[in-house]
């Protein structure tokens, strides 16, 4: 399926924030792997850096990645972490290109 998308979307916490920023996205993980496309929707933290977060996702199209983040829990989310954030996120699109 050349159609797939990985995502790594990159989230910092403001100092002390760490700890609500990863809730929030934990929050996240159910919901979004119930939305259509989704095949892979995984977070990490760094383990040197307790204030960064990165969601690898992996979706079956650009389409149906879009269609996500369209939706009312990813709205919410945004909402809610701005107050969180030490800077915007960073979202990259990546395509396979090996095996």
């Amino acid at each position: 399926m050349k159609d797939k998308i990985n995502v790594i979307a990159r989230f910092k916490a403001k100092q002390g924030s760490d700890q609500e920023l990863k809730e929030l996205l934990l929050s996240l993980i159910e919901t979004s792997r119930s939305d259509k496309g989704c095949i892979g929707y995984d977070l990490h933290q760094a383990l040197d850096n307790p204030e960064l977060f990165v969601f690898y996702e992996t979706w079956e199209n650009k389409e149906l990645l879009s269609e996500h983040s369209a939706t009312a829990h990813i709205r919410q989310f945004r909402s809610k972490a701005k107050s969180l954030l030490a800077e915007p996120p960073e979202v990259i699109l990546f395509s396979k290109i090996s095996s």
